[in-house]
């Protein structure tokens, strides 16, 4: 059977597919019957599902990260689709190939990795090379990096998407540093480490993303320098001076812009402003486009979003016509 694609769904539609359980809630109506509200996923997205009290018995054994065969058919309610399901049943013994059932990026990790090892490669600058390599020149940390999510729920939140949004900002720094006259090779090493701390801040599971215990008490700015500080002091002594050290640690620091996003400081050099800026059209520009693809935003053939987009806070604009 073909992969339901979820994004593609319309009222009306009959589903009849394999998804997985991204979370279970169990809750009581006002009456005080109980009810759960099922997220159910697969590659392509999500949907939600409410299974009333005289279908719960189908849910024994239910759990976040279950396979389940769902029957239904799609609704609509207060502006968002639903699942409206006949049936539930846990798929017995079925073993989930994370892979087929969490979104990833659509284009191909391997021209990712060749567009960061060719501007490792073009890095004239051996401190620089050196500073870049302690995690980029590692094949365990770059297994860890391509698989890790830009966010658990947010701009680039799929499988790789850790590694298109570094490639996005970095393209993006480097252009703005030929136009400014900052130093290219300084904001690209900048940009390849500002996020590497969400290597260890994001998990992976049968549930979907979501935060590691370290992610939840440090977050990636902290994590991502003391990440660079316990590989800088593998080094031999004098490798680097304190000041450059000190600069690799402030992109890391200040890439969010402002202590209220979670910057320690606000960027003080040319390329660490341009790198945070680059860092915020790479997340809003991956926020616009999903927004236009987003079928709760668009559940028809409607020209503005028929509500906010959570992450924009504003409607948005899908343009009728092109510029032909």
């Amino acid at each position: 059977m073909a992969i339901l694609d979820i994004p593609s769904l319309r009222e009306g539609d009959r589903v009849q597919h394999e998804l997985m359980v991204r979370t279970r809630e169990d809750k009581l109506t006002k009456n005080g019957d109980p009810f759960a509200v099922l997220s159910l996923g697969n590659a392509t997205g999500s949907i939600s599902a409410n299974i009333w009290k005289e279908q719960l018995p189908q849910l024994e054994g239910v759990k976040s990260g279950s396979i389940v065969q769902v029957i239904g058919g799609v609704e609509a309610y207060q502006g968002r689709r639903q699942l409206k399901l006949t049936s539930v049943r846990i798929v017995p013994g079925a073993a989930a190939d994370l892979d087929a059932f969490l979104p990833r990026i659509s284009g191909s990790t391997a021209e990712l990795w060749a567009e960061i090892d060719a501007w490792r490669g073009a890095i004239a600058s051996r401190s620089l090379r050196t500073a870049v390599d302690l995690f980029f020149a590692d094949d365990v940390f770059r297994a860890e990096f391509e698989r890790t999510p830009g966010a658990p729920r947010g701009h680039h939140a799929v499988v790789g998407g850790l590694l298109e949004h570094v490639v996005e900002v970095a393209t993006m720094a480097r252009a703005a540093a030929t136009t400014m006259g900052g130093n290219i090779d300084l904001v690209t090493v900048g940009a390849l480490l500002h996020d590497i701390g969400k290597v260890q801040t994001y998990s992976i599971g049968a549930g979907g993303f979501d935060y590691t215990k370290a992610g939840f008490l440090l977050q990636h700015i902290v994590l991502g320098s003391l990440m660079l500080d316990r590989r800088l002091r593998t080094l031999p002594a004098g490798t680097f001076t304190e000041t450059q050290e000190l600069e690799l640690h402030h992109f890391i620091q200040s890439h969010h812009g402002q202590p209220e996003f979670g910057a320690a400081v606000r960027p003080m050099t040319l390329e660490a402003e341009l790198l945070h800026w680059a860092d915020q059209m790479s997340a809003n520009g991956n926020n616009f486009n999903d927004a236009v693809e987003d079928a709760e935003l668009f559940p028809g053939s409607e020209e503005f979003s028929v509500k906010k987009a959570w992450r924009l806070d504003r409607k948005v604009w899908r343009r009728a016509t092109g510029w032909d």
